[in-house]
């Protein structure tokens, strides 16, 4: 591995922005300091004016290998995660084949290790008739465990409540749930369609997938939880009224902790009319008072992550009729630089997104020797180049296999300008280096 040397970057780090150097030897951080004298490395790089952050760490996307290669693969998805200063992610279970199995796991760990730019890790899915394997995991082989307690495809949806009980009751590392009540949506549906035929609007997302339907889940989840001492994450909250199902206190102090996406905090209903099925997901981006109070909470302890939800779908299909048209949105490119207008709009500190995106990610998920700018820790880095003028959305290449952003139309105050991961320089100069090799993530349970 090539030696790497950062000079002049303003280095965000544990709550504190500081001046300095950072050298990188053998794909770790070996030294810190106000300025590094003496020391010959094969790539220096001068980041004056620049933000050093350590590297985001995904813990949700969809990267659709195997099964789906129109819409996104590791090799394509990885490499738009790196331009997008993700450095490490943790992909979800609903693939085809699902992962349900060990085997599944194993091909997916294969495929990831030749074929990922970025580090990576996966959860295990849940489905009705594969708890006994769920029960068996070795909690240092899987991120976690992924349990839809609401809409889903295939088998994995659950919500018997016998199934339910058992899982909290056994499952042997963090269980990330997706929770909304199907049946409530089912009928805000039919309600819906009574009104409109076969031609609902994407503005009706938010009434049909709505915060009832959320909070009906989300605190089903909480309770089983509480009731049975689960180590729950509830991921990807929309709604106010979800917040108050979580403690304002710090993370090492909660068995029980919750995430937001970038997409949540960044759109609201008033962006349907302009963007229809391009901001369709699960669960819906709502009301710009959800979005508003999504935001507060990031402030405090009560949100504890903030991850991507990326799930890429083809144009064509996005183009299709509401009711026809699937859910989810491909974000890992602009994730930083999306993230970041919140800090150049001072909606939040750059500390606290930095915290927020890496350090807190790499705590709750028990990720050794990852997530902050220390010596000794592998040396997933992102330099972050400000942009006052802005950078036109449009006028950038699209690295996901689907081809589309939800972005197109924005202007970015901020671009990642280096990406690091695990030493190795993966994104630079507005390039690809594909001789970057991503390393599986490690949890130490």
């Amino acid at each position: 591995m090539s030696s790497v040397l950062i000079r002049n970057a303003r280095l965000v780090n544990e709550g504190r922005v500081s001046d300095g150097d950072l050298l990188v030897s053998n794909g770790r951080i070996v030294k810190i300091a106000s300025s590094i004298e003496g020391e010959i490395a094969d790539v220096e790089i001068d980041a004056r004016g620049q933000w050093l952050l350590p590297g985001m760490i995904d813990d949700q996307v969809h990267f659709r290998d195997p099964g789906a290669p129109d819409k996104g693969s590791f090799y394509t998805e990885s490499r738009a995660a790196v331009a997008g200063g993700i450095t490490s992610f943790m992909d979800m279970p609903n693939t085809n084949p699902a992962t349900l199995t060990l085997d599944a796991l194993a091909d997916k760990k294969r495929r990831a290790a030749i074929n990922s730019v970025a580090n990576y890790g996966f959860h295990f899915g849940v489905s009705n008739d594969n708890l006994d394997t769920v029960a068996a995991l070795n909690p240092c082989e899987v991120a976690g465990v992924k349990v839809f307690m609401g809409a889903s495809t295939g088998n994995m949806l659950v919500d018997d409540p016998r199934i339910l009980e058992r899982l909290f009751a056994e499952v042997p590392t963090i269980l990330l749930a997706h929770c909304e009540h199907t049946p409530s949506i089912d009928a805000n549906a039919a309600t819906l369609r009574a009104l409109y035929g076969e031609q609902i609007p994407a503005a009706a997302h938010p009434l049909i997938r709505n915060a009832e339907a959320c909070f009906r889940s989300s605190s089903m989840a909480v309770e089983l939880a509480k009731r049975h001492g689960t180590r729950l994450h509830v991921l990807h909250l929309t709604t106010a009224a979800e917040l108050e199902l979580f403690d304002n206190e710090p993370l090492a102090q909660k068995n029980i902790t919750a995430e937001v996406c970038l997409h949540h905090l960044l759109f609201d209903d008033r962006d349907y009319p302009r963007l229809g099925n391009l901001i369709k997901c699960n669960p819906a981006i709502k009301f710009q008072s959800d979005r508003d109070a999504l935001r507060q909470a990031l402030l405090s302890n009560r949100l504890d992550v903030i991850g991507s939800d990326h799930a890429p779908h083809t144009w064509a299909e996005k183009q299709r009729p509401y009711s026809q048209a699937p859910s989810g949105l491909p974000l890992v490119q602009h994730a930083l630089p999306a993230l970041l207008e919140l800090v150049a709009d001072e909606v939040l500190p750059i500390t606290t997104l930095v915290a927020k995106t890496s350090h807190r990610v790499a705590d709750l998920f028990a990720i050794p020797d990852r997530g902050y700018l220390r010596e000794g820790y592998w040396a997933d880095l992102v330099l972050i180049q400000p942009e006052p003028e802005g950078v036109a959305v449009s006028q950038q290449p699209i690295l996901s296999q689907c081809g589309w952003t939800p972005f197109v139309h924005h202007r970015f105050r901020h671009s990642v300008s280096t990406t690091l991961v695990s030493g190795q320089i993966a994104w630079h100069a507005n390039r690809l280096h594909d001789s970057c090799q991503g390393l599986p993530l490690r949890f130490m349970r």
